[in-house]
């Protein structure tokens, strides 16, 4: 079963809200996890991302016309700030997994990986 593990935060102001030691030991367990989840076989994709501010929302206006903007869609404090994806055997390794990042993001969304479109 895949399960994607989003974790949300605010790179813009992590460095206000945390020392140099904090943002070098989340680093370093970030590699060490995305190592132990390689050396497991459970891993299949970890990315982090850039910072919101630099994000552009592509929409359909109602004339059918595409519009570009700058920034996130939503204001929000916290954003997507990366993702894992995991190949794991069911439900309860994948919140097994999730649990070890809470230290470092206030909040994770896990969020089964479809095999197919819905059936319709």
């Amino acid at each position: 079963m895949k399960y994607m593990l989003m974790m949300f935060g605010d790179g813009a102001t992590m460095m206000e809200n945390h020392d140099t030691q904090w943002v070098r030991e989340m680093i370093q367990f970030m590699e060490g996890f995305i190592q132990e989840l390689a050396a497991t076989g459970e891993l299949v994709s970890a990315e982090g991302l850039t910072d919101p501010t630099a994000a552009k929302t592509i929409s359909l206006a109602g004339d059918g016309q595409v519009v570009v903007t700058d920034g996130p869609f939503a204001e929000a404090k916290e954003s997507l700030a990366g993702f894992w994806i995991w190949d794991v055997k069911d439900e309860a390794r994948a919140i097994e997994l999730a649990t070890k990042v809470l230290p470092w993001a206030r909040r994770v969304e896990l969020r089964e990986v479809a095999d197919a479109p819905p059936e319709v």
